[in-house]
């Protein structure tokens, strides 16, 4: 069966205007010698705009919601950097600027609409993004690509096989829908090395662009992945400047350690409890699909430098028992913190209705449901929003469910992540007393062996989330180093 390895690249990847761009196309390479297609899924690039440094999607939200307040503002940002790029490639030069005509032709269109309509929403939003970012990059990697001697085609956008619900701005993958449109892209993955694919946009069966969340060009690598995977043996790889380390490298600047093997679910864990190392709802996706797909994080500057992520975590177990203990070494495999989560209370049947409302309506499963407690009115429920402002937006949805329901802001959560801390006797009792000793107050602890994850509630107030996960991130090296399990 042929290898398809579905390489996403991200922002950082390509670096500020596009200057990564040629590691970017070595990477690309050194990945053909394994003997391996290449399906490259692109974000929108960085730019240098009003003397800051952005995302493109940021700027064309940014310019969009000038045009929806009546704002009208320069928008030659949105091809400028495209053009500057494939300037320096004047064989396949003419060819892209005739689709980068194309779409922003798409994009003025668009904002005009946003004008008139005075809203830059759904199917608005979507298109200008789409034919701003994405789309546009994609393309112009192609013929990059092509430049450098690699036999490469792009996902024409007329022939888009990732097809989603028509929640413009939230979209849902559509499995059945995407299998039915996806022989363009099996097609060009036939005929080429390297095919080139736009991340975060999906189209409705009716053809109108959608977008995903942010970071959903995670998601369009993991949807690729699940297109191919009954037709070739397929690898994701996620190309980082850095691969898993046992701590948020945002919080934690010392005595940092590769993390080399993760499960789904602890990687799905850290990224929902802060850790930048790939979208949760990617593996949710794949995991939803009954399938066991290599996830492999890759340090771009030193790729001999990985992180595995699979399902089945004894093979990673057998795997890391191989590599000189350090399976029985790092039981805990990440510490992490988030800031500015809300605690909600309600009553429990009026929670099970809510919880519903939101994993299956709305598909948001940014929450944790905590352990409940009685009180004489019943049962309550608790549940940790890990985006206070979230809550905040839709206060009158919880209050419709429960007109008693309590919601506490300013709330920080310390996550302890391992599928197999259990083994790690008193780790819920030593994490909780490393906390103490800091003068750290904690609301709560809730560590339940079935869910790989030990979370600590407490006040964001200061520096206390980043205080705490220091401190436990230091007494995880000393257990580690005196392998004490």
């Amino acid at each position: 069966m042929t290898l398809v390895t579905i390489a996403k690249f991200g922002g950082s990847a390509l670096g500020v205007d596009g200057i990564l761009i040629p590691k970017v196309v070595n990477r690309i390479k050194q990945i053909i010698d394994q003997n391996t297609k290449v399906v490259a899924v692109f974000s929108a690039p960085i730019v240098d705009y009003e003397k800051k440094v952005s995302s493109m999607t940021d700027v064309a939200i940014r310019i969009g919601k000038n045009y929806a307040s009546s704002n009208p503002v320069e928008i030659e940002i949105l091809r400028l950097v495209y053009e500057q790029i494939a300037v320096k490639h004047e064989k396949y030069y003419n060819e892209f600027i005739q689709n980068l005509e194309k779409f922003n032709r798409q994009v003025i269109v668009s904002l005009k609409q946003a004008a008139e309509n005075r809203r830059f929403v759904d199917v608005v939003r979507s298109r200008t993004l789409a034919y701003s970012g994405e789309i546009t990059m994609s393309y112009l990697m192609d013929y990059v690509m092509r430049s450098h001697g690699i036999k490469s085609d792009h996902v024409d956008i007329q022939r888009w096989p990732i097809i989603t619900d028509d929640n413009f701005e939230a979209a849902n993958f559509m499995l059945g829908e995407s299998m039915h449109n996806s022989s363009h892209l099996i097609d060009l993955v036939e005929h080429n090395e390297v095919v080139a694919i736009g991340g975060f946009i999906g189209k409705t069966v009716d053809g109108l662009e959608t977008t995903y969340e942010r970071g959903g060009s995670d998601r369009t690598a993991a949807d690729t992945a699940i297109l191919l995977h009954d037709h070739y043996k397929i690898k994701i790889d996620f190309e980082k400047d850095n691969a898993v380390l046992s701590a948020d490298p945002r919080i934690v600047k010392d005595n940092l350690q590769y993390v080399k093997y993760l499960s789904y679910n602890e990687a799905r864990l850290a990224g929902m409890f802060g850790m930048k190392i790939l979208d949760p709802v990617a593996i949710r996706e794949i995991d939803n699909s009954n399938l066991d797909i290599p996830i492999v994080i890759t340090d771009m500057t030193d790729p001999r430098n990985t992180t595995i992520i699979q399902q089945d975590i004894t093979t990673i177990a057998a795997a890391m028992d191989d590599n000189q203990g350090e399976y029985s070494n790092n039981l805990v495999k990440i510490v992490t913190g988030r800031r500015n989560c809300a605690i909600v209370r309600m009553e429990s049947i009026a929670a099970s209705y809510i919880i519903a409302s939101l994993e299956k309506d709305k598909q948001y499963h940014e929450f944790v449901k905590l352990s409940p407690y009685k009180i004489d009115r019943g049962e309550i429920t608790r549940l940790l929003f890990l985006d206070g402002d979230y809550v905040r937006r839709h206060e009158r949805h919880f209050r419709a469910y429960d007109p008693k329901v309590e919601i506490v802001y300013e709330r920080g959560v310390v996550t302890l992540i391992g599928d197999l801390m259990w083994r790690m006797p008193k780790i819920a009792s030593t994490a909780s007393s490393t906390v103490g000793e800091h003068d750290i107050n904690i609301l709560n602890l809730d560590a339940q062996e079935e869910t790989s994850r030990i979370l600590i509630i407490v006040e964001d107030k200061g520096t206390n989330v980043g205080d705490a996960v220091k401190a436990i991130h230091t007494k995880r090296i000393k257990v580690n180093s005196n392998n004490i399990t």
